[in-house]
């Protein structure tokens, strides 16, 4: 596996109550889109790749279904214990899915919640496609910043302390909702999955200055930034949120799922 992406998906771990405090949930209108795409029904299997502290779990257990959530952080893994031990038909086991044995189970869905894109692409579609029926499916939920038209101008203001750090972004202002890609043609060429069917989700959430940097600690870019770098950024972040009226930021969300139908399964 690349090294920096080994590291890079560890560092959520580093403050599994901060992530799971300041990370916000998946908006319920997809997991109704999920179950009507899917075709799942209470009862079903599914396998959950990199629950996190079991922000979406709990949305696929209220539905009924019998999920098994592989999450290689130990602290998250904790917190999602917690929060999902209300439900008794939600299994959390803590080991990278790369190396995870599924047993003898036969799982409806495979779901995983911006997390697809830190595993390993040399296994995940095979290991995703051995673990379901026939007729099961991948479910893949993408997550970006969105930036639609007329988004907070704070977050053009704020490029210029990026760019003085070295953390600027090639391209301003990053592409709309409509133009960020879906994961189709990535499914597509594995030869394992087809029939991709995908669904957005725009939404929004307001931030004061102390929630917006505790969100931005969630994220591997920003914890690993160099400390000095870190604090100067998050000083002017602070300085300008704090300066608005009401002191508050509006930050735009984009999730894409991806819901593919397995074709084969790579042993056939």
């Amino acid at each position: 596996m690349d090294s920096d992406r080994e590291k890079l998906r560890r560092i959520f771990d580093q403050d599994p109550a901060l992530y799971d405090q300041a990370r916000p949930r998946y908006p319920e209108q997809l997991f109704d889109d999920l179950f009507a795409l899917g075709g799942l029904e209470a009862g079903d299997a599914v396998l959950e790749v990199g629950c996190g502290t079991g922000q979406a779990t709990s949305s696929l257990a209220r539905r009924g279904c019998r999920v098994v959530c592989v999450e290689i952080g130990d602290g998250l893994a904790s917190v999602a214990r917690l929060n999902l031990a209300q439900f008794p038909n939600v299994e959390v086991v803590t080991c990278a899915f790369e190396n995870w044995e599924p047993g003898t189970i036969a799982f409806s869905m495979v779901f995983a919640a911006s997390s697809w894109h830190w595993l390993d692409p040399s296994v995940r579609y095979l290991k995703a496609a051995s673990t379901l029926k026939s007729g099961g499916t991948l479910a893949i939920v993408s997550s970006a910043h969105a930036f639609p038209e007329g988004f907070d101008p704070f977050f053009t203001d704020i490029q210029q302390c990026y760019n003085a750090i070295g953390k600027g972004v090639d391209r301003w202002p990053p592409p709309r909702p409509d133009e960020v890609a879906d994961e189709a043609a990535d499914i597509e060429r594995s030869g394992l999955f087809g029939e991709v069917r995908v669904r957005r989700y725009l939404w929004s959430v307001e931030y004061t200055a102390i929630e917006y940097i505790d969100l931005l600690n969630t994220y591997s870019d920003h914890r690993s930034m160099e400390p000095a770098k870190r604090d100067q950024l998050y000083a002017e972040i602070r300085r300008q949120i704090e300066a608005r009226p009401g002191g508050r930021v509006r930050k735009h969300y984009l999730n894409i799922l991806n819901v593919a139908r397995l074709l084969r399964r790579p042993d056939r």
